[in-house]
């Protein structure tokens, strides 16, 4: 199997990125700096090597002297910023390609299949393999465990296939990115690029630019011709995340261009066709941003082929335990440890609101990996998630059916801060039954034996 060594400063990106070249068929190590990136070439010798032009502790371009000559190893730089001189140094310097971030996903599996050994058989396996019911569990880059998810794995098994239009909604941190790329990876375009840009990261009066490109001397400091993300993108994937930010008027300009397939470059006149597909998402409620005039209602319409609501972790509790797991694993694998969870702990993590969804719930893994020693105990967690004890409900035995009812009621509507319509949602019954549990007299416990 073939090894390799993913060397950022972003934990976070870092960790996607290892779990990306992992699901291609590689061991990987990763390193946040220069001197973990050499400590892990002394014991290992990787098939590749994807490190960040720019660390803590010095350019990622020195780790090409710390190769021994005659390795073997490839080596991928990665850079944000547009530094073409660095990357065609580096390219002298031994480096096999470079990539800029966000990374063009495709253009990645593409230089990973390139490596020998990986046994792809080409012939063998077709763009985009069928996913069956027995891989409830997983999908993609998704994990769950159920019932809401379960319902989502049925919606991107159908829409995948398909060229619609998806508007993915949901709170941050539920995922969408995940979503969005998993549909990529199961379409007929998974060898094409996926492009994802944040339509709310970047400057109004840099999107024009950066979604449809620009010509030479269109504009000041426009020195050469710049393609956009759609000629980009094409025969792949676009992914407009918070496309609710855009801004309205270049809205219409996307409407055009989804609608006939044609892009002009800034300063152009000459339309290039484009076979882009477009996943956007927004965690905003699209209609209340239609109503606000943050968005075009035809724009809306023409993104939401086909519409998913993600859910949030709070309505997702039996996909925690599993998620927080998977996590821990990774981050066991990485640093060589056999850390475990202590039940306690994994009591308080169900018991959280988790309002960061599966990002709060990622970080707060890896904070309780550097505390713990070997086991994770309650007090490795975040101060908000141990204190979550409180929102577990003690019941003595003999208690009646209604009486727990009634003290279940009681906690819920304390932990939402009194309002009914989210605790009966966070209960499972109807607003009208809420009531109905709340206008019966209350039961008393028994007494506790002595």
């Amino acid at each position: 199997m073939p090894h390799a060594l993913a060397v950022d400063d972003d934990p976070n990106f870092l960790s996607a990125l290892a779990e990306l070249i992992e699901g291609q068929g590689f061991t990987t190590v990763t390193a946040g700096t220069l001197r973990d990136a050499r400590s892990l070439l002394g014991h290992r010798t990787p098939d590749l090597a994807l490190v960040d032009l720019y660390l803590p502790d010095g350019n990622g371009i020195e780790l090409l002297k710390s190769l021994e000559p005659g390795a073997a190893t490839k080596v991928v730089m990665m850079t944000g910023h547009a530094d073409v001189e660095t990357a065609v140094q580096a390219l002298r310097l031994g480096a096999s390609d470079y990539l800029t971030k966000p990374l063009d996903i495709g253009r990645l599996k593409t230089l990973l299949a390139e490596l020998p050994g990986l046994g792809h058989d080409e012939e063998q396996a077709p763009e985009t393999a069928p996913v069956s019911q027995e891989e409830v569990g997983r999908l993609g880059l998704l994990l769950w465990a159920s019932a809401p998810m379960q319902a989502l794995y049925g919606m991107l098994n159908r829409v995948s296939p398909t060229d619609a239009s998806v508007l993915l909604i949901g709170e941050s941190g539920t995922g969408k990115d995940l979503a969005a790329q998993t549909i990529h990876l199961l379409s007929h375009r998974s060898k094409a690029p996926f492009l994802p840009l944040n339509c709310g990261a970047v400057s109004p009066t840099l999107i024009e630019s950066e979604l449809f490109g620009h010509e030479s001397g269109s504009f000041t400091g426009a020195e050469r011709r710049h393609k956009g993300y759609f000629e980009r993108a094409h025969k792949g994937t676009l992914f407009l995340d918070e496309v609710t930010e855009m801004p309205i008027e270049l809205q219409v300009k996307l409407l055009r261009v989804l609608e006939t397939g044609l892009v002009t470059r800034i300063g152009g006149d000459t339309a290039v066709e484009v076979d882009v597909r477009v996943i956007a998402a927004t965690n905003r409620d699209p209609h209340k941003a239609v109503e606000e005039g943050k968005m075009r209602e035809d724009l809306l319409y023409r993104l939401q082929v086909f519409p998913i609501q993600m859910p949030p972790l709070r309505e997702r509790e039996d996909d925690i335990p599993l998620l927080a797991h998977f996590f821990l694993e990774q981050l066991n694998e990485r640093q060589g440890a056999h850390k475990e969870w202590t039940e306690e702990a994994l009591a308080r993590m169900r018991a959280h609101a988790w309002p960061g969804n599966v990002r709060e719930l990622k970080n707060v893994v890896h904070r309780a990996f550097i505390m713990a020693d070997d086991e994770i105990l309650p007090r490795c967690l975040p101060r908000e998630v141990e204190a979550s004890s409180a929102r577990l409900l003690n019941v003595r035995v003999g208690t009646s059916i209604d009486a727990m009812k009634a003290r279940l009621i009681a906690a819920t509507l304390e932990s939402t801060g009194g309002d009914k319509r989210k605790a009966a949602e966070q209960l499972g019954i109807s607003l009208k039954t809420l009531y109905n549990h709340l206008n019966r007299p209350e039961e008393e416990e028994p007494e506790t034996a002595h």
